[in-house]
């Protein structure tokens, strides 16, 4: 599958704007970043910019920076994460005997840019758009003395078991090479966005809802922003966010306000969003059209879109062990929690031996929909080398592959059983 001239020409402006805000963020005049700019190739390594292969190549994924000593607020200690970067990702092994949801200081990591310092006094949040009857702007004050729920609910990156992909296919796709703690569930507390949506009055021909978050600055809708249905951002648990776990907002994790679309990928849930738009036309970002998108020869194009853009999460499982875990001989009691982004789980079988035989789980309350359930298992191991296997099904009857998905460019919703390792001693 070839990049389109069309295709080509988006990625190819998006890039130079990314470069150029690149270039101001070190301190660069607009003279010298002329000057690197038309050295030619070496534009985006002097600035701390990985290159950008096409689509087609597989090669794909948002811009990795260099430097990530201030990328983010809160401590990031190995014990808890597996460093990506740009991204962390959290380490199953921590949320063993834990509670229901992810704890702030431990639930995973991903941005494109640095956290933004976005100060709670000044923050405003504007909805506008052809396909409203007036723009309306609310402060953080303002959205707080909205009616106000709080949801129980997962957010999980779309490339969460990525590298899966690379063991069934035996090709490594580029980006974070993600197990499967790119997930994390929360309690969160915000307003719906369709009670900001309505204060602006909806026409009858919006089509289009798309949030846009602050940490690119508000040019950067290629790597902030991602559009939704109208019908999606009116869902009931379509929220715009300011609590999380009890507390206000983490910077990290998109304070003081973010985006939460329960279910779907992890970019329809923008953090820090600052603005709304809402269009009566099929709105376009980065994150529909070059990411965000199934590719590869099994994903035929959606024009305008170059694959099957992604929406609903699918179902995973995942051990609260290490991978190549070490444990001690005798009776043993083995956890883990398996979730969907369309339901709840409804059971989760579990193999400790490889796929040989399987037993069903005990399911531990609660189980909430598009968030996870905890389950265990008991078992009496003896020495030796095991492969720990779980497979979910969830209320709607899905139920996790043997293996993953055909193969896509970018490594997205990867759902296959995954052979955990573990040795006894």
């Amino acid at each position: 599958m070839s990049e389109t001239d069309e295709q080509r020409a988006y990625r190819e402006e998006r890039t130079d704007e990314l470069v150029w805000e690149r270039a101001r963020a070190l301190g660069m005049s607009r003279k010298r970043f002329l000057e690197v700019l038309a050295s030619g190739a070496g534009a985006a390594a002097a600035l701390g910019l990985g290159g950008r292969p096409a689509v087609a190549q597989a090669q794909g994924h948002a811009p990795h920076f260099n430097q990530y000593a201030n990328w983010f607020v809160k401590p990031t200690p190995a014990e808890y994460f597996i460093d990506h970067g740009h991204a962390k990702e959290m380490r199953w092994e921590v949320m063993k005997g834990r509670g229901y949801t992810v704890a702030n200081d431990i639930f995973y990591l991903q941005n494109h840019f640095p956290v933004p310092r976005i100060d709670p006094k000044t923050y405003k949040l504007r909805v506008h758009g052809d396909a409203v009857e007036r723009e309306v702007e609310f402060s953080l004050d303002e959205l707080k003395k909205l009616p106000s729920v709080t949801l129980t609910r997962a957010v999980e990156c779309a490339e969460n078991g990525r590298v899966f992909y690379a063991v069934q296919y035996k090709k490594q796709m580029d980006g974070a090479q993600w197990r499967l703690g790119a997930i994390g569930v929360a309690e969160w507390t915000g307003v719906p966005m369709r009670a900001v949506l309505e204060r602006a009055r909806v026409k009858p021909g919006a089509r289009d809802v798309m949030p846009v978050g602050l940490d690119g600055g508000q040019d950067f809708r290629n790597l902030s922003a991602r559009p939704m249905p109208l019908d999606r951002a009116m869902a009931d648990d379509t929220l715009l966010v300011y609590g999380m776990n009890g507390q206000d907002l983490p910077p990290d994790h998109g304070g003081p306000v973010r985006t939460l679309v329960p279910g779907w990928i992890g970019p329809a849930s923008i953090k820090w969003t600052g603005r709304v738009e809402v269009s009566s036309k099929v709105l376009i970002s980065i994150f529909n059209t070059e990411y965000g998108v199934l590719i590869g020869p099994d994903y035929p194009p959606q024009p305008p879109f170059p694959g099957v853009v992604l929406s609903w999460q699918n179902v995973k499982s995942a051990f609260e062990l290490p991978m190549n875990a070490v444990l001690p001989s005798g009776s043993q009691v083995i956890s883990g929690r398996s979730w969907s982004g369309k339901s709840s789980i409804r059971k989760v079988d579990v193999s400790l031996d490889g796929g040989k035989t399987w037993k069903p789980a005990r399911l531990r309350e609660p189980n909430l929909e598009k968030a996870w359930v905890r389950w265990d298992v008991d078992w009496t191991a003896v020495p030796g080398n095991y492969a720990f296997r779980a497979r979910a099904t969830d209320t709607l009857g899905q139920t996790q592959p043997d293996k993953g998905p055909p193969y896509n460019f970018h490594g997205y919703l990867y759902d296959g059983v995954v052979d955990h390792p573990v040795w006894v001693f």
